[in-house]
């Protein structure tokens, strides 16, 4: 059965009512999808498609169909939910009050389900943990309204403990095969990430495909790590209409802005890989972008993000000389998440709306400036160079000076820099002196 003949052959009803979902008179619902306490998503029968409204839905914002609705609800891939789909659309499929479980061994699941899994796992954990609560509540994060997760290390323990699990997690760098013992006579492991909060990276499908953690503990060598073969952008791919879209140094940056209403609705955020970490998935995804007007640079007030924007730029403008480039001026030594902890949201909104276009001519004759200072400080090595030359010539030849009087009317006198004679006169006739002097300069 072809994918149109399963959606024009399953109702959005039938979807519901296998998942024991009923909507109100208003056609709406609880989104199964997120933490939903009011009914966001909106249930269109004529379409059979379903749409939330709630800026915390992992759908995204985008209309879903029936085979969307089974995908994001079993956390399937594609191919999994398009085979559900075909059982409930052939009737071979039996309603049931728990998530259906996929007959596929964990440890040969696709990269994307396995890290949806997890993910989920994460998100869940904030749930029983107070401190992270509380590390969240210090960088003026809510959990309820940013997409991430805490890594308590401890998801292969216990009655957690899963072999194919645990086989998919070495697989994907979740854990590392220490190649010892613990002390219950089982492998032992190290978690990836450990007492870290997480965030998802997505590809243009808006699936996970890897994963960022940043660490809770005041340790300086653990601060912020990504999963091997590192994947996708965070939040994900800025929408194909984006008109405006800033670029925030961290993801816990790029997080920060998400959380503001205003500057959601009226920009695309997309976050750098830090200072160095405008890559090729970066641009790439910016090339996509048609309707593109400007690119707005929110990166830190310090040394570094101050290179980084006179670094990128100029090549941003160099390949898209219709777009304004414009940048965001940062405090010193601040950044977009120390800004919100030291003051309100609207400090945000100020800094945005006062931006400055990036002054390209002033770039130019810094870099002028540069070259030029270090023409000057080669021109002066240079100089010392050649004195030395000239010191140790002279010192391997010394020049024969003095004054030769041998011929007592034509005296000659010879110098470091030059020759002198002086002729012409007779010591016996001073009341009618002339004489002639001749230099000679070497």
């Amino acid at each position: 059965m072809e994918i149109q003949q399963i959606k024009t052959n399953l109702t959005l009803s039938q979807v519901l009512h296998y998942y024991h979902l009923k909507p109100n008179k208003q056609l709406r619902l609880n989104c199964p999808f997120h933490n939903d306490k009011t009914p966001s998503m909106q249930v269109y029968y004529k379409t059979h498609t379903a749409f939330c409204f709630s800026s915390n839905c992992k759908t995204n914002g985008k209309s879903i169909d029936v085979i969307d609705f089974i995908m994001h609800k079993e956390n399937f891939t594609k191919r999994e939910a398009i085979l559900k789909a075909k059982e409930l659309a052939t009737g071979k499929s039996q309603s049931t009050t728990t998530k259906q479980i996929t007959k596929i061994p964990m440890d040969e699941l696709p990269r994307v389900a396995v890290l949806t899994k997890m993910f989920t796992y994460f998100k869940n954990a904030i749930h029983n943990s107070k401190p992270t609560k509380a590390y969240l509540a210090s960088r003026c994060l809510d959990f309820t309204k940013t997409e991430v997760g805490y890594n308590s290390g401890q998801f292969h323990h216990g009655k957690r403990k899963d072999e194919a699990l645990i086989k998919s997690c070495i697989k994907y760098g979740l854990l590392l095969d220490l190649g010892t013992k613990a002390r219950t006579g089982n492998p032992a492991y190290k978690p990836f990430g450990k007492w870290g909060i997480v965030f998802p990276l997505k590809n243009k499908e808006n699936q996970i495909v890897s994963l960022y953690f940043r660490s809770t503990l005041n340790n300086n060598k653990s601060r912020h790590f990504y999963l091997r073969e590192r994947q996708g952008l965070y939040p994900n791919y800025p929408k194909k209409g984006t008109r405006r879209l800033i670029l925030t140094e961290s993801i816990i940056d790029a997080a920060t802005l998400l959380e503001q209403e205003k500057i959601k609705n009226n920009y695309e955020i997309l976050s750098l890989f830090g200072t160095n970490g405008l890559t090729k998935l970066h641009l790439e995804a910016i090339n996509d972008l048609q309707e593109l007007e400007e690119i707005i640079f929110f990166l830190n007030g310090d040394q570094a993000g101050i290179k980084a924007v006179e670094k990128y730029a100029p090549m941003l403008k160099a390949d898209y000389p219709s777009v304004t480039i414009s940048n965001v001026a940062v405090p010193e030594n601040e950044d977009v998440n120390s800004l919100l902890q030291g003051h309100s949201g609207e400090i945000l909104h100020h800094l945005i709306n006062t931006r400055k276009e990036y002054n390209f001519l002033f770039s130019t004759e810094k870099s002028i400036e540069k070259k030029e200072a270090i023409i000057k400080k080669l021109d002066a090595q240079l100089a010392v160079t050649q004195k030395t030359i000239q010191l140790i010539k002279e010192k391997e030849n010394p020049i024969q000076t003095g004054l030769d009087t041998n011929n007592p009317y034509n005296l000659k006198y010879k110098g470091n820099e030059a020759n002198y004679q002086i002729k012409g006169f007779k010591i016996n006739q001073m009341d009618s002196l002339k004489i002639t002097l001749n230099i000679t300069i070497k």
